[in-house]
């Protein structure tokens, strides 16, 4: 569980996950997708987390569980973990860096 709010996470998700569930499901689909992140099993913590997203972005704010409050916390925490370390220098939008946020539900290029 994480040492913030409910309120705190919230505001952080509602600020940080900038792809709408349509969009993130199908970037989802995607070769780019599949191929980022580490993966133990086949499929990327990253990716695994994607589809996680897309199931609490349809869920309303007064149901969720609170396994689902954990991974909002654990989303929002890699999100800002991952921009604090900074993107490449030169092509950001075809990046490993972009793309494994946007696994995650953030698009840096949208900020």
């Amino acid at each position: 569980m994480s040492s913030k709010s409910r309120d705190d996470i919230w505001n952080e998700w509602r600020e940080l996950v900038n792809i709408a569930p349509k969009e993130l499901e199908d970037w989802l689909e995607t070769d780019e997708s599949k191929r980022v992140g580490d993966s133990d099993s086949g499929e990327s913590t990253g990716h695994q987390s994607g589809r996680r997203i897309v199931d609490i972005q349809r869920t309303n704010k007064p149901d969720l569980t609170d396994d689902q409050w954990d991974h909002m916390a654990k989303v929002v925490g890699y999100i800002n973990r991952h921009l604090a370390q900074g993107g490449p220098d030169d092509d950001v939008e075809h990046s490993d860096w972009r793309y494994s946020l946007m696994n995650w539900g953030h698009d840096p290029l949208r900020d």
